[in-house]
C-alpha cells in the first residue's frame, strides 16, 4: 500500500494500482481528490470527506442506508466506485440542511417520530427528498414505491410515509408564500 496525497485527501492504494483523479460537487461544494479506484462512493464520502451521515448497512445495494442523490437520482453509494462519479452533482443527508437549520423533511421526520435508531434515516431521507425534487405533490403509492429500496427495522413504514406526505404539504404552502 502506499499513500497518494492531492487537495487535503490522503488515501491508500493496493500495490500495482494507480490513483484516478475526481472532480466532482459533493453538498453545493468542488470536491478534487486521486480516488483508489477500488474505493466504493459510500467509502470515500465517509473516510475521505468525513461525511459520517451515509451509513453502510448491507454493502449490496439492498438496504437504503447509504442512499445519496448523485445528478438528481437516489442511488445506493455502496455500489457505485468512487473514480464513476467524475463531474457528478452529489448530495448527502449534510447537504439537506441549509447552515444551521435542517429542512423541513428532516423536521417532519423527527415531528411525525418517522426515526428511531436513526441508522435508516439518512437513506430514507434522501429516497424521499429525491422523490420531492421530482415529484412534488406525490400520492402515498408514489411514496411507498420511493421508499421501497430504503429499510427500516425500527419505526415501520408509517410514520415515515405520514412525515414525507407532510413535507409535501410544506413544501406546497412554502412555495405559495
Amino acid at each position: 500500500m502506499c499513500e497518494v496525497h492531492k487537495n487535503n485527501c490522503f488515501i491508500h492504494v493496493p500495490s500495482g494500482m494507480q490513483p484516478i483523479a475526481l472532480s466532482c460537487i459533493v453538498n453545493g461544494e468542488a470536491v478534487a481528490a486521486m480516488v483508489d479506484p477500488t474505493m466504493t462512493l459510500l467509502n470515500f464520502l465517509r473516510s475521505e470527506l468525513k461525511l459520517f451521515g451515509t451509513k453502510e448497512g448491507c454493502g449490496e445495494g439492498e438496504c437504503g442506508a447509504c442512499t445519496i442523490i448523485m445528478n438528481g437520482v437516489a442511488v445506493n453509494s455502496c455500489l457505485i466506485l468512487a473514480a464513476e462519479v467524475e463531474e457528478a452533482n452529489i448530495i448527502t443527508v449534510e447537504g439537506l440542511a441549509q447552515g444551521d437549520k435542517i429542512s423541513i423533511l428532516q423536521e417532519e421526520f423527527i415531528e411525525k417520530d418517522a426515526l428511531q435508531c436513526g441508522f435508516c434515516t439518512p437513506g430514507m431521507l434522501m429516497s424521499a427528498r429525491a422523490l420531492l425534487d421530482r415529484i412534488p405533490n406525490p400520492t402515498v403509492d408514489e411514496v411507498k414505491e420511493a421508499l421501497a429500496g430504503n429499510f427500516c427495522r425500527c419505526t415501520g413504514y408509517f410514520p415515515i410515509i405520514d412525515a414525507v406526505m407532510a413535507t409535501a404539504e410544506r413544501e406546497r404552502r412554502e412555495l405559495r408564500k
